[in-house]
């Protein structure tokens, strides 16, 4: 079994901001080089010259640099990095994003460390004269916006860049039309991991329900990923419930949960290890998460009378 790291939890469960709304594709009159200038610090995100030898400590992070074609650029990342798959067969892999391998990273010479705005080494690791760059996605429009902010760091013209963020819309939507319209409307109940921690509809992942037109049952004043008392879930009673982390999903139950419509129906998707790594990461790839998440929808969920 595979089990979330303490720096992904920690991401989903405590410091991921409130949404900025439903996300679309940018006005064409937006700056959008200006939407990407300055990191979560309020740090100018470019220099002059682009930088050659990246170490991303964030996967989210790493995506996006694989993402908009620098993969190459990369020298080392962290232990939860998985994508493109052969990425840690290459390169050296650093600990996690609470805990990386600070001399290792130093003897890489790297111009520039993107990692995590809640990273506790950003201090050790500029004394070191290292520079960082702190980013951390949390909802689809910071998903936006440190796209742009990534390439505005390797000086790449917008206009490509807003073809990436373009392409990942693009996709969502094609997974929306993939839903008959029995299934949209329907009550989804989507936990993040064991607490129960569940994504509400200011989560990313919430964001994505909404736009393939489910009900999130988590009100969104609980906030971005709320742990629910497992009572909750029952007197919410889902049409379908989804599980994000793959280490915990149906080793355990919650009391109650026997009685639930969708328990007794089997309406449960349990996402393995590589689809868990995709919808519970706010990057690139969310065309894919809704995609996955579509795919669980048209297999589970019930059909409602238009």
């Amino acid at each position: 079994m595979i089990r979330l790291s303490r720096h992904s939890l920690w991401l989903a469960l405590g410091l991921w901001a409130a949404s900025l709304g439903q996300v679309q594709a940018a006005d064409p009159a937006t700056d959008l080089a200006a939407l990407g200038a300055q990191d979560d610090r309020g740090r100018p995100v470019a220099r002059v010259q682009a930088p050659q030898r990246i170490v991303s400590l964030l996967p989210s992070l790493t995506e996006t640099v694989c993402a908009l074609g620098a993969c190459d650029r990369l020298v080392g990342v962290d232990r939860y990095s998985n994508w493109p798959e052969d990425l840690q067969r290459r390169l050296p892999v650093l600990g996690g994003g609470l805990d990386p391998n600070v001399e290792a990273i130093v003897a890489l010479k790297p111009d520039v460390v993107l990692l995590s705005n809640s990273a506790r080494v950003v201090e050790r690791l500029e004394a070191l004269g290292l520079r960082t760059v702190a980013l951390e996605p949390r909802t689809q429009a910071d998903v936006q916006r440190v796209l742009h902010s990534v390439g505005h760091l390797l000086r790449l013209p917008p206009a490509q860049v807003q073809q990436q963020w373009q392409r990942m819309q693009d996709g969502i939507d094609a997974a929306a039309r993939t839903l008959p319209a029995g299934v949209q409307g329907g009550r989804v109940y989507f936990e993040v991991s064991r607490g129960p921690f569940a994504a509400g509809p200011s989560s990313f992942i919430g964001e994505l329900l909404t736009r393939l037109g489910m009900r999130n049952v988590v009100p969104d004043a609980m906030g971005p990923f709320p742990r629910l008392n497992p009572e909750f879930i029952v007197r919410a009673r889902p049409d379908v419930i989804m599980m994000g982390n793959h280490s915990m999903q149906l080793a355990h139950t919650y009391p109650g949960w026997t009685t639930l419509e969708a328990v007794r129906q089997q309406r449960i998707c349990a996402f393995d290890a590589r689809e868990s790594s995709i919808v519970v990461r706010p990057g690139p790839r969310m065309d894919e998460a809704a995609r996955i998440i579509a795919r669980c929808l048209r297999d589970k969920a019930p059909r409602h009378a238009p």
